[in-house]
């Protein structure tokens, strides 16, 4: 069948191109997504995260590389493979950065639409938030955005001891300053996760002019010359064909660069290596890979008040007639922002994520007793990396090279040591007195620098924020222009956050989902070609 668009990826910017491109009830849209409904009711419930971190059916559950500067360690990499994509799974964490990472997208790809000024409407405009609408917030879109129904008395005590330390107390990370500590908002609608699948995809799934298929892998961009004309993909294992005016990949940073490669387009050399015919030489699919590195310090608690063990019966029953509890929590539900000795520049530098639980190794490494965790990582790190093929077979997994730790000034390393010893340095403070046991991580041994560094090398992980794989810009290492088409190729556009050109200052689902809002105007306005 023939579609005006078709969508590969029905992610986080996947579900917000369906629901934008399908209001005109003549424009045709498929939507394919290679993993199932979103149907498992842990997914609706926040707290559900801490279960789904096993759940194989809606994750990719993706592992790196053996990263040279982390112990040779593979480190896991969960991607969301459901509707809604990695929203689905995610902490739900509403941040949109600062406004000097759009301006610089907007001076890298030479595009002013992508300066602060003018995505900040794009996401008012998506965006439906509880406190109401201001110069920051919009009230009317179609995602919620709530402040956490349930809190730990344990997360107050850390946004009180950061305050101790110095910090401001903020109450809006996305307002006119980023700094301090405070409450996170998060995407959530009375009290349930607002995936996009939930919030853009659902309201809109009666619409005759959207198809969705899930359990539909795509296998490669149909090309005709240097023009997408459509895709193969597998639906419940049957290879079928769709062909439509314009392909949308929307696969995510480690996704979408390996379908452009799959399809022909990429390094001619490496594709070559795979027995690939070169449909376009394009150096920088898969490049300039960028995550955000994070480190874990955990405390013992001393009072039986986390929610290491919690009775799940009760937890999923308050939350099932109430909507409220425990289940209603994010995890993570307290952070903050500071500029820490090092900046480099007047923006923060090191962000927090704050869980009144023991989190080792994702959570999927249960420790005895009760503890909290802080998580910390470098906003702003040196470090790239790259996605490369390990076969022609699309249903084999991309080489995920990180490069964690591994810019040459060893910039990146000094701050997750600063990182480590900031977090120490909150925990320290009095409003943790009633509550602080030993610490366990990074363990009383590790004082020294050198120790530290250690520490850092044998537990550090990602926080799950890749990003840049297919680079918005217009030099020779672009994959995509300021209008997010693929160089080279017509009818073809990547919309998603491979196409950050550096990782923004925080969480990265809310600005993906303004890269869709961006791509959604802009296709509505410019046509493909």
């Amino acid at each position: 069948m023939n579609y005006d668009t078709i969508i590969v990826g029905a992610g986080s910017a996947g579900c917000v191109l369906a629901n934008r491109l399908s209001e005109n009830p003549n424009h045709r849209v498929l939507l394919l997504e290679a993993g199932p409904s979103d149907w498992h009711p842990l997914i609706h419930m926040p707290a559900g995260i801490a279960k789904l971190v096993n759940n194989k059916g809606v994750n990719w559950d993706y592992t790196t590389e053996p990263e040279a500067q982390l112990g040779n360690r593979r480190l896991w990499w969960p991607r969301g493979r459901v509707l809604g994509g990695s929203s689905s799974i995610n902490a739900m964490c509403y941040i949109r950065g600062v406004a000097s990472d759009y301006d610089g997208w907007a001076r890298d790809c030479g595009d002013d639409r992508w300066a602060w000024r003018n995505v900040l409407p794009l996401f008012k405009r998506c965006e439906a938030n509880v406190r109401g609408a201001n110069e920051w917030h919009g009230s009317d879109g179609p995602l919620t955005v709530s402040d956490l129904r349930d809190r730990n008395v344990l997360s107050q005590a850390f946004i009180d001891a950061a305050v101790a330390c110095g910090y401001a107390h903020n109450t809006d990370f996305n307002a006119d300053d980023q700094a301090g500590f405070g409450f996170y908002q998060v995407t959530q609608k009375n009290g349930a996760r607002a995936s996009t699948a939930s919030a853009f995809l659902k309201p809109v799934r009666g619409r005759a002019n959207l198809t969705v298929h899930t359990h539909a892998a795509t296998e490669r961009v149909l090309l005709s010359g240097l023009r997408a004309v459509g895709v193969d993909y597998r639906h419940h294992g049957r290879l079928t064909r769709a062909e439509g005016g314009e392909v949308i990949l929307c696969g995510g940073a480690v996704n979408s660069p390996q379908l452009l490669m799959l399809s022909g387009i990429g390094p001619a050399d490496h594709l070559r290596e795979h027995g690939i015919a070169v449909n376009r030489d394009l150096r920088g699919v898969g490049g300039n890979l960028q995550d955000h590195l994070d480190v874990c310090t955990l405390q013992h608690c001393t009072q039986p008040i986390t929610y290491d063990k919690l009775n799940d019966a009760i937890v999923a029953w308050r939350f099932l007639t109430r909507r409220r509890g425990p289940g209603t929590s994010n995890v993570a539900e307290a952070g903050g922002f500071v500029r820490s000795r090092l900046a480099i520049g007047t923006d923060c530098d090191v962000q927090f994520h704050f869980v009144p639980a023991l989190l080792d190794d994702h959570g999927r490494r249960r420790l005895p007793g009760y503890g909290y965790t802080v998580h910390a990582c470098f906003l702003r790190p040196r470090s790239r990396g790259s996605i490369r093929l390990r076969s022609s077979n699309p249903s084999v997994p991309a080489k995920i090279h990180a490069n964690y730790l591994t810019d040459p000034e060893g910039f990146d390393l000094k701050m997750m040591i600063e990182a480590t010893k900031l977090s120490r340095t909150i925990f320290a403070q009095a409003p943790f007195d009633a509550y602080r046991g030993s610490e366990i991580y990074p363990g009383a041994e590790a004082m020294s620098d050198a120790a530290i560094e250690t520490f850092v090398r044998n537990k550090a992980e990602t926080v799950y924020h890749p990003v840049g794989s297919c680079r918005m810009g217009h030099d020779e290492d672009a994959v995509v222009d300021s209008e997010l088409r693929v160089h080279g190729i017509a009818g073809l556009r990547v919309v998603d956050a491979s196409i950050m050109p550096n990782l923004i200052g925080g969480n990265t689902n809310a600005p993906t989902i303004m890269i869709a809002e961006h791509a959604a105007e802009l296709i509505a306005t410019r046509p493909a070609g």
